[in-house]
């Protein structure tokens, strides 16, 4: 099914089951212990050996020799792999760094080896047993210092952008902001490490994984061991979250394979925390120019945003200007990009990449400039609100309610009590501010298929490669086909996450809910036409309700139609050009209260407000619980989180939960979602579109700027930590 045109009624309208605040299906599964993580297949891959996994010492360089004679004589080894045993490995098209290296290394950490071993302890051991000599070589690790080698990215996807004369205005606006603002690297740190089982049988590799792209992950780990696609095997149900660091195949997957393949039986492989952290990928750090000129009532004419991040060659850049290039109007505009090469471990997707650190700088620029203008941030924000994209005005936006976003949560939030004066708010030994931000995050939709089963009993099965993330996947698939197929949930099962299933969107970008239930819908549409024909009603007339089918005064249990054989329908939903006549993007507001210690200026969030306007939301309930999460992200990614960098040996050293500081149950307090009541026939049969990303945009300047009104002390250089606020804090008696 091609979706080309606006969508019109349809059976998902019915609103019977989706749009409910269903509880998770895989609840129960999931909090008893039985929903069985990529690391818990032990039914699946029986007698599994253990794999440890060797990461390089340094961050660039080469490896002059390595001595496996005492680690092979250690109790428990079976096999050690290095790139010199492994054979001829090729670098996956997801990948920027080879995910096993030798002799050439590339970062820190670098997978270099796996000790296969009897236990996982005599695995660790016997790996501290093997020998490395190294002949370290000179990188660079340093954004601030390579800012100036930084280079405009090659991919065309990336470009500079230009409108009117920014130069021209910016130089004879009456008010302007020239302002430099910095995020640092950041991790991931899901719960669940990268894991995953990898089983050979023959020529035929299956692997149980951990990882959010299926297809993806299946074609880079054929490509990278040089085998049939065919022949590998993916299986990932359950995931212990990702937020996109799981996007792509990484080493343990390959490390477990290529085990396996020496051991000649099961190897499962999860790498450590403290290796997760310069092994995988990691949110880039930013530096980033914001220019805004604007006339004396407000009205934005010239703005500009130019973004500085650095990745290993080969890589991409943070594209932290996205946002700026669709958020507010401004005839004359101009955003940029530039790329440093650097050492580091490989800098990759993030949730919301690009825009989550970039509205960290642009909403704390718009802040400033509203002060400057001697306006209120939220009203300046509307002031300059735009129904076109402004660099391209022919093209409307499918729907934009960021103005019905500001003010629902202005007044939710009851912004009319907040002082515009800094640092005039007490509650005791606190300095009490208030803090706004836009949230924007970009529509997308991917091609997505699935494949649908009707028993004699009734029961729709789902079979799609989609994954769940901790998203809720599973229940929204379920409620799209319930709703498709008129019956009740417990009449429907999914089954996900299996490269043997019809490929889906997968889960990453925002696209994941929309995508997959649009490629379930298109299955199920078959599915009812196949139905009515084998009846013999005319499908356009066919209803689906309460277990049954009608048309024409007749009435069949759906389960009959199957007596004689299951009946099987596959569809995929793909996508035509309704997202270049349209721009079609998610729009919200972020409302933050904070308080800092007067004192010690410790700074403590005391409630979180955000206002979403995002398409259909399938499941209120999930999506509270996507937002919510999100924004806890956005606390984190504010006021604890960074990757500090040995600028001169090129890791991140506090590459563990001890040290990488993220939000815990006592940082957040109460959070208030609202969504706003929204379709967008312009986006998939659902009318849906993406929400988990945009609940974390904006969240660090709503932050930030909520601390600047409670102190008077402006930070733009992330994360806002007490140090930057102690000497700068208003006296007190």
């Amino acid at each position: 099914m091609k979706f080309t045109t606006p969508a019109t009624t349809n059976p998902i309208d019915q609103l019977k089951v989706i749009g409910r605040p269903v509880d998770r299906i895989d609840g129960p599964l999931k909090t008893s212990g039985a929903a069985p993580y990529a690391y818990e297949q032990h039914a699946a891959a029986p007698n599994a050996a253990y794999g440890y996994v060797i990461g390089s010492a340094i961050a660039k360089g080469r490896i002059t020799s390595i001595n496996l004679n005492e680690a092979r004589q250690a109790p428990g080894v079976i096999a050690i792999v290095t790139a010199e045993t492994a054979g001829t490995l090729a670098k996956g098209r997801f990948n920027t760094a080879k995910l096993l290296g030798g002799p050439d290394i590339q970062h820190y950490h670098q997978a270099i080896a796996i000790v296969v071993a009897e236990t996982f302890e005599q695995a660790r051991s016997a790996a501290n047993l093997v020998r490395v000599k190294y002949a370290p070589a000179k990188g660079a690790y340093d954004l601030a210092k390579a800012k100036d080698s930084a280079a405009k990215p090659k991919k065309e996807e990336e470009p500079d952008t230009k409108t009117g004369d920014f130069a021209g205005a910016f130089a004879t606006a009456p008010v302007r902001l020239d302002a430099h603002y910095t995020t640092p690297d950041q991790s991931h740190a899901m719960m669940e490490p990268h894991a995953s089982i990898a089983s050979w049988q023959g020529d035929k590799l299956t692997v149980w994984t951990s990882n959010q792209m299926i297809d993806w992950g299946r074609g880079d780990l054929a490509k990278t061991l040089g085998v049939p696609k065919e022949n590998v095997r993916l299986i990932s149900p359950y995931i212990g979250g990702g937020f996109g660091g799981k996007l792509f195949v990484r080493s343990e997957a390959l490390m477990a394979a290529l085990g396996a393949q020496a051991a000649n039986r099961p190897v499962k492989v999860a790498l450590t925390r403290p290796f997760m952290f310069n092994n995988t990928t990691h949110r880039p750090a930013t530096i980033q120019r914001i220019r805004i000129g604007a006339t004396r009532d407000g009205k934005i004419t010239a703005i500009g945003h130019e973004s500085w991040s650095g990745d290993l060659p080969g890589g991409k850049p943070e594209t932290a200007v996205q946002q700026t290039r669709l958020l507010y109007a401004g005839a004359n505009r101009m955003t940029s990009l530039r790329l440093a090469v650097l050492d580091l471990p490989e800098g990759n997707a993030m949730r919301a990449p690009g825009e989550a650190p970039g509205l960290m700088a642009l909403e704390i620029a718009m802040d400033e400039m509203a002060e400057k203008l001697k306006i209120d941030p939220v009203t300046f924000r509307i002031l300059n609100d735009t129904k076109v994209d402004p660099e391209k005005p022919d093209r409307r936006f499918s729907q934009r309610r960021l103005i019905e976003c500001l003010r629902t949560g202005a007044d939710r939030f009851g912004w009319n009590a907040r002082n515009a004066e800094p640092g005039k708010t007490r509650d005791g030994q606190w300095l009490i501010g208030m803090g706004v931000a836009a949230a924007f995050r970009n529509n997308l939709v991917m091609k997505s298929a699935a494949r649908v089963r009707l028993d004699r009993n009734g029961v729709v099965t789902v079979e799609t490669d989609m994954t769940d993330i901790g998203t809720g996947s599973y229940t929204i698939i379920a409620q799209t086909a319930a709703e498709m197929m008129g019956v009740p949930l417990d009449k429907v099962v999914v089954h996900l996450g299996d490269s043997t299933f019809p490929v889906s969107a997968g889960s990453g970008g925002q696209w994941g809910g929309n995508s997959s239930t649009a490629g379930v819908y298109a299955a199920c549409v078959k599915l009812r036409e196949m139905i009515a024909k084998k009846l013999g009603f005319n499908p356009a007339d066919t209803a689906f309700a309460d277990g049954m089918v009608r048309a024409s005064g007749r009435s069949v249990p759906l389960g009959q139609v199957a007596e004689g054989g299951e009946i099987v329908a596959e569809d995929f939903m793909e996508y035509g050009d309704l997202d270049k006549k349209y721009q079609q993007s998610t729009f919200g507001a972020h409302f933050v209260e904070v308080g800092v210690d007067i004192a010690t200026g410790e700074t403590r969030v005391r409630r979180m407000l955000a206002v979403c306007a995002a398409g259909r939301i399938l499941n209120p309930k999930s999506a509270r619980s996507q937002v919510i999460g999100a924004m806890t992200m956005g606390v984190g990614a504010a006021l604890m989180e960074e990757l500090v960098v040995d600028t001169r040996s090129g890791f991140f050293v506090n590459h563990d939960l001890a040290g990488y500081e993220v939000p815990v149950h006592a940082d957040i307090p109460h959070q208030d979602v609202i969504f706003l009541d929204e379709t967008d026939p312009m986006s998939s049969p659902m009318k849906a579109k993406g929400v988990g990303e945009l609940g974390i945009c904006g969240v660090g300047a709503a932050i930030a700027n909520a601390v600047y009104n409670a102190t008077g002390v402006r930070v733009r250089d992330y994360p806002v930590t007490l140090d930057k606020l102690i000497d700068k804090m208003p006296a007190y008696l």
